[in-house]
C-alpha cells in the first residue's frame, strides 16, 4: 500500500478509537469562557517529553520561554483557527510563553494534503517563517487543501518548487502517523488539543480561560494553583 494511503488509514483508525473513548469530564476545574467545564486530564512527563521528540514540530515563539504550550491542531479545524489568533496575541504579550506547533491532520483528506505542504514548509523555512505560514493559512476561510497551502507558502515568499519537492518526501507519512498516535496516547479527543503544565486541555477553552491557565502555570507550575 502506498505510504500516503497508509497514513490515511492510520489516521482514521486512530481517530475512530479516540472518538469512542470515554468522556473527559475535567480532572481540574478549568472553566471555558462560556462558563462550562472544559475537558482536561493530566498526562505523564514521559508523554509530554515525547512531543518534543517529534520530527515535524515548530518552536514558533519564545524558544527560551519558561512556560511551554504545545498546540495540536488541524488546518481545517475552525476552533484551531480561533485559537491560533488568540494564542498569537498571548505569545506577543507574554515573553515567558513558549509555543510549540504540532500538526495533527485528523479531519479528512484535505487536512492531510495541506499538512504535507506544511511539512515541506517546515523543512525549508526558519521557525519564524514557518509560524508566519501557519498564521497566513488561517487567515482565510473554507476548506484548506494543498493548493491553498501552496498559495500561503508563496504569499510569504517561499520557493513553491522547493516546498513541493520537500513535501514529496516519503518520510511524511511515517512522521505524521507518529503525531497522530502520540495524540491518541495523550487522549486528545478533539482539536485543538493543548498541552501545558502536564495537562491536556481537549478543545479550545477561549482566550480568557487560557490566559488564566498560563498565568497559573507561570506562578505555581500547575494549571490551577492551590
Amino acid at each position: 500500500m502506498p505510504s500516503f494511503l497508509r497514513l490515511i488509514t492510520a489516521v482514521f483508525a486512530v481517530w475512530a478509537c479516540v472518538l469512542v473513548a470515554h468522556a473527559d469530564d475535567g480532572e481540574f476545574p478549568i472553566m471555558a469562557d462560556d462558563g462550562t467545564v472544559i475537558a482536561n486530564h493530566s498526562v505523564s512527563a514521559d508523554l509530554v517529553a515525547r512531543i518534543e521528540q517529534l520530527k515535524n514540530i515548530v518552536v514558533a515563539a519564545n524558544p527560551n520561554g519558561k512556560v511551554t504550550l504545545h498546540e495540536f491542531y488541524d488546518l481545517n479545524c475552525p476552533y484551531c483557527r480561533k485559537a491560533s489568533a488568540d494564542i498569537d496575541e498571548l505569545v506577543r504579550a507574554n515573553r515567558n510563553l513558549r509555543l510549540v506547533l504540532v500538526p495533527f491532520p485528523v479531519l479528512g483528506i484535505p487536512s492531510i494534503l495541506a499538512a504535507r505542504v506544511e511539512y515541506g514548509v517546515n523543512k525549508i523555512a526558519s521557525p519564524e517563517n514557518a509560524y508566519k505560514f501557519h498564521r497566513t493559512i488561517y487567515a482565510g476561510r473554507g476548506t484548506i487543501e494543498d493548493s491553498r497551502a501552496f498559495a500561503a507558502a508563496q504569499a510569504i515568499g517561499l520557493d513553491v518548487v522547493e516546498v513541493r519537492a520537500k513535501a514529496s518526501d516519503e518520510a511524511f507519512a511515517k512522521i505524521m502517523t507518529e503525531h497522530v498516535r502520540l495524540g491518541d496516547a495523550l487522549g486528545i479527543q478533539a482539536t485543538p488539543g493543548l498541552v501545558i503544565g502536564g495537562v491536556v486541555i481537549v478543545g479550545y477553552p477561549g482566550k480568557i480561560a487560557l490566559t488564566k491557565v498560563i498565568a497559573s502555570v507561570e506562578r505555581c507550575g500547575k494549571v490551577v494553583c492551590p
